[in-house]
């Protein structure tokens, strides 16, 4: 089964209630979650299936976290559209600016909204590649990963772990990061999968010890690609 072509068919016709449909709200849900969202599951789904924001009974959310939501909905459909295209720092980009779109973020001047990061930033405690060699460290990380023969799942998740090292954005890293990694996979044939917020420590865990135990992240993916294997089967029994 042609795994990406029946996803941009879906798209195509706009289907409810397929794969498509459930990627995209979980993909959404989950990789929005991990970085803090507020949304549930079931607001994230009513976003996508009414475009609205209605919610009856629930407490105020901030307009960031929604913005960001319908984001990832267009950020996936980009990473459809595009799939064809070898990964580039223009791909790249074009996810984080669909993502910072409209938000807060994207009216403060150093942002740099859709480009790399103008200030030096941390990611768990730890220091990532400054703001004047990201350009390079990238274009490095992209000329050994575009210049492999053969990709395979795990050559996937090292290039996360490094591109997680660099944080080349100011903010949205791991967002643009996980649908790099959806993105990918679904390129080179290979199951993708979503990590579930519920995992997150296991997926932060797996990144920060990366470089010596490489196990606790391909584990945790591994396990996040049988779930989207169950997925596939239940919609197209294969």
């Amino acid at each position: 089964m042609n795994l990406k072509q029946q996803l941009i068919e879906e798209k195509k016709a706009k289907r409810k209630g397929g794969l498509y449909h459930k990627t995209q709200i979980n993909l959404a849900y989950n990789s929005n979650r991990i970085e803090g969202s507020r949304l549930t599951e079931e607001q994230t789904r009513y976003i996508f299936e009414t475009r609205t924001i209605g919610f009856k009974d629930e407490e105020a959310l901030p307009v960031d976290d929604i913005i960001e939501t319908s984001n990832h909905f267009v950020a996936f459909d980009f990473l459809l559209e595009s799939i064809e295209e070898p990964l580039s720092n223009k791909i790249i980009k074009t996810f984080h600016r669909i993502l910072k779109s409209g938000t807060a973020d994207a009216t403060k001047s150093w942002f740099n909204v859709g480009d790399w990061k103008k200030l030096a930033n941390e990611v768990g405690g730890m220091e990532t590649t400054l703001p004047q060699d990201v350009d390079a460290e990238m274009e490095k990380l992209n000329s050994w990963y575009n210049g492999l023969s053969d990709i395979d799942f795990e050559t996937i998740v090292e290039y996360h772990y490094h591109f997680e090292q660099i944080h080349p954005f100011q903010d949205g890293n791991g967002r643009v990061g996980r649908l790099i990694m959806f993105r990918e996979c679904l390129r080179n044939n290979i199951v993708p999968f979503i990590i579930d917020e519920r995992h997150k420590q296991f997926y932060y865990r797996g990144l920060r010890e990366f470089s010596t135990v490489r196990g606790y992240l391909l584990d945790t993916c591994l396990s996040a690609q049988d779930t989207y294997k169950e997925w596939i089967k239940y919609f197209y029994g294969k």
